[in-house]
């Protein structure tokens, strides 16, 4: 059974455009049945956001592949229960919502505002180096 994870902006946008990244592995990770990614409304309309962003320069067609593939790979889930942790920075909070929500295994992120709350969830948190070790050991 893959795991079923909640993976940050920074982190998708990260595996999705840096083709030989640290985080590239992700995308035959969640192709290959590795995960599940877990994504609300909330957080594919925060995505396409930031991969809109101009220091990107990527045109409509190229954010569009980017998505294609993601997205297919997607369990969408709209959180019902708000995470009884706040987060600092209240643009990370339907991250924790929806790992609430939908009974995730793990949140991965890089992002401090959300790592610091580690331990503190019925779900756990952790960075991508972090669940790298734990699903690629060999690696």
């Amino acid at each position: 059974m893959s795991l079923r994870v909640v993976f940050d902006t920074t982190t998708v946008v990260s595996a999705l455009l840096f083709a030989n990244g640290r985080l590239a592995w992700l995308r035959p990770h969640w192709r290959e049945g590795g995960c599940t990614p877990l994504l609300s409304r909330v957080t594919a309309a925060e995505l396409t956001r930031v991969l809109g962003y101009p220091k990107f320069r990527l045109s409509q067609d190229d954010r569009r592949e980017l998505l294609a593939d993601y997205l297919p790979y997607c369990e969408v889930i709209e959180p019902s229960e708000r995470c009884k942790c706040d987060c600092r920075d209240p643009k990370d909070q339907p991250f924790l919502d929806l790992a609430q929500s939908s009974n995730s295994d793990l949140l991965v992120s890089g992002d401090q505002d959300l790592l610091v709350l580690a331990g503190q969830t019925a779900f756990q948190i952790e960075t991508p180096e972090a669940y790298r070790r734990r699903v690629k050991p060999e690696v």
